[in-house]
């Protein structure tokens, strides 16, 4: 039985979407030497793995310059939405409370996260600006 396509961003294009979010549009020369500390690739593995983000819908490229520019299609947020709802349903029967429960009974929350969970928590409430 075959698998179906990911849709998804992979282990290696959360990579490079991190880059292309914390930098902006770049081309594949840029890309490729912000990860070359993270990950030893030829830049050939680079370009090859935009344009199966850019058939993905993950990066957009800007074709009326030269170099051509890729950018991420989404902003970080979104994805990592996406994600968070994507590892709900699949591991946690659609539950954010038991996602949420999971990480903080592996004591994986650092105090300061959770302050801000509970800042985020008091302003849904509506107990604090």
């Amino acid at each position: 039985m075959s698998r179906y396509p990911s849709t998804g961003p992979t282990d290696v294009e959360l990579l490079i979407l991190g880059v292309l979010w914390k930098c902006g549009p770049a081309t594949v020369r840029q890309v490729h030497d912000a990860m070359a500390d993270r990950r030893d690739t030829g830049y050939s593995t680079t370009l090859k793995m935009l344009q199966i983000m850019k058939d993905k819908g993950l990066v957009v490229r800007d074709e009326s310059v030269r170099p051509q520019l890729y950018r991420a299609a989404e902003p970080r947020e979104r994805t990592q939405l996406r994600l968070l709802d994507d590892l709900a349903q699949k591991a946690f029967g659609g539950s954010a409370a038991r996602l949420v429960m999971r990480m903080l009974s592996a004591n994986r929350v650092s105090p300061e996260e959770m302050a801000e969970m509970q800042r985020l928590v008091d302003q849904a409430k509506g107990e604090s600006p």
